[in-house]
């Protein structure tokens, strides 16, 4: 699996954030539409009813604060041997008439995003909403590619400009 902005994407998913284990909630998409995964037994809706998909409290920071973050956060696990779970972040959906918050896990090495991938991919979820651009083509990619791991900062940002059709 390979992480692509805010996009943790396989050979056959794509998740917001990290991909969910056991009991653990996240949003998974799929060519046939957005599912919520620990919230009340789970929820899906197709890609016609979605209105919007947002993202709020991303862990953000420019690239040497994210370092210095990373620096400390592994000091801080070197001495104390205390290790977290990746920051979490809320997901909203908007679909159907109803509107449906769950959380999902950071998956970014650090666990803080980068701003330019973070406004790209919000770019691409309003563009995955709105019908403009389509899960298929993250899915081809990730069957090509994911099993080479995360590309380099360069080649992410080209590829969620390329999705999100900008």
């Amino acid at each position: 699996m390979a992480m692509v902005g805010l996009f943790w994407i396989g050979e056959d998913s794509v998740h917001l954030g990290a991909e969910p284990v056991g009991a653990a909630s996240g949003v998974r998409l799929t060519e046939g539409g957005v599912a919520v995964v620990g919230v009340d037994g789970g929820r899906f809706w197709a890609w016609d009813e979605v209105d919007r998909i947002e993202t709020h409290d991303v862990p953000v920071r420019s690239g040497v604060r994210r370092l210095a973050s990373m620096a400390f956060d592994a000091a801080l696990v070197a001495v104390t041997g205390d290790g977290e779970l990746p920051p979490a972040f809320t997901v909203e959906v908007a679909a159907a008439g109803e509107t449906v918050l769950t959380d999902a896990h950071a998956a970014v090495t650090g666990g803080i995003y980068l701003p330019s991938e973070y406004e790209l991919s919000t770019a691409l979820l309003r563009r995955l909403a709105d019908g403009g651009a389509h899960v298929a083509d993250l899915l081809a990619w990730g069957r090509e590619h994911a099993a080479e791991g995360t590309p380099a900062r360069e080649e992410r940002e080209a590829l969620l400009r390329k999705w999100a059709g900008l």
